[in-house]
């Protein structure tokens, strides 16, 4: 049957379906594959972790932050004191500080203190020494509290008047130095000159009388006695200049310790510095009983005719001159008056036995006075 003219031959149709050509095949390699097929798995998986890795990475700060100021802003149990006294020693490092204010119930001993420290920079900046502290705050607010805080002072008052081995057992007392090795260094030549002082035998006169604000810090005597020495020298350099009586600044600092152990009256002491100044104008002796006292080693609290008459380079009733130095460490208004006495004609004067006393001009005036004191004395005694 002759085939129609729409129709393929057979082998045409077995042919078309053997499919393209080699010509086609790309020089006999087979056909490259099409990019509309799905990718493998592994892909796929790798994409998934890069983006959960980037979550965590932002994630683990944010939390790490929020862990911190919860416990940064986490007061601690409020205590029935309002502040304790914490010493933190010199060279300790954030992990020892925190144990100690732990101790201290200032915050717990918790890793979170160590981090909170390094981030607020404090870590490194925390002081040694000895702090007041105010209990019941926050972490973060005793961090700051601690970075910022002044050492805690301890007021120490050396009164007017006292002699080195009064001074040396008040600081001695106080835990602040030896009272032995005190005293040897107020003695010692070396030192004195060191500070300043060359020609005097001892530093009695020159440790100012004053209240003293000192540290735990303060382990050192030659730091201690140099700062009373400091001080005299700063209030010395205040005092008006000694135009009229020549003397020098030694003499103006014994006398000055005498006139303070006669009378503890501010408005006494220019006037019995003008006494003294009149007697050693003319050649008398001062006759003073604190300068008798200073010298005697063994003084049983009564001054004795035997006492007035004990030759020493203090006692004023042998000498007629000043004694061989300061009696006592004298304050500024004693100094002041050496330097501006008082302008009298008195030469004597006794005590009223209610700390004052009474002057007088010439020995007959004074001998009348000392007999109606004395008698009043001994009549208040029995």
């Amino acid at each position: 049957m002759k085939p129609s003219g729409d129709a393929k031959p057979d082998c045409q149709q077995a042919k078309d379906d053997q499919g393209p050509p080699i010509s086609e095949m790309d020089n006999g390699r087979p056909p490259q594959m099409s990019n509309d097929r799905p990718q493998n798995g592994s892909g796929f998986l790798k994409k998934r972790a890069v983006r959960w890795t980037a979550f965590f990475l932002l994630l683990c700060p944010m939390a790490l932050a929020g862990w911190l100021g919860l416990y940064a802003w986490q007061s601690a149990p409020q205590q029935q004191a309002e502040y304790t006294i914490v010493t933190i020693p010199p060279g300790s490092g954030i992990r020892q500080i925190r144990k100690i204010l732990a101790s201290a119930k200032l915050v717990d001993d918790d890793i979170r203190f160590l981090l909170l420290a390094k981030l607020l920079g404090l870590a490194r900046k925390l002081p040694a020494g000895e702090f007041r502290l105010s209990l019941g705050k926050t972490p973060g607010e005793v961090l700051r509290q601690l970075a910022t805080a002044k050492p805690v002072q301890y007021a120490v008052t050396i009164p007017e008047g006292l002699r080195l081995e009064e001074v040396a057992e008040i600081f001695a007392a106080g835990s602040w130095c030896d009272r032995d090795r005190f005293l040897a260094l107020t003695h010692d030549p070396e030192f004195i000159h060191s500070l300043g002082l060359p020609s005097v035998p001892s530093l009695e006169g020159y440790l100012y009388p004053d209240t003293y604000h000192l540290t735990h810090d303060l382990q050192d005597t030659k730091e201690l006695i140099a700062m009373q020495v400091a001080r005299f020298f700063k209030i010395w350099s205040a005092l008006p200049n000694d135009t009229e009586h020549r003397m020098s600044r030694h003499e103006i600092v014994t006398l000055a310790s005498v006139v303070e152990k006669e009378t503890a009256d501010s408005t006494e002491r220019p006037i019995i510095a003008g006494v003294f100044l009149n007697r050693l104008k003319t050649g008398m002796r001062l006759q003073s009983d604190p300068t008798v006292v200073y010298g005697l080693e063994n003084f049983s609290g009564n001054l004795t005719r035997t006492d007035l008459k004990t030759e020493h380079p203090y006692n004023t009733y042998v000498i007629p001159a000043l004694p061989a130095g300061p009696i006592c460490n004298p304050g500024q208004k004693a100094m002041e008056a050496v330097l501006r006495p008082a302008s009298t004609d008195f030469f004597y004067f006794v005590s009223k036995n209610n700390g004052t006393h009474l002057f007088s001009k010439d020995l007959s005036e004074h001998n009348q006075a000392v007999q109606e004191y004395q008698h009043k004395k001994k009549s208040q005694e029995k």
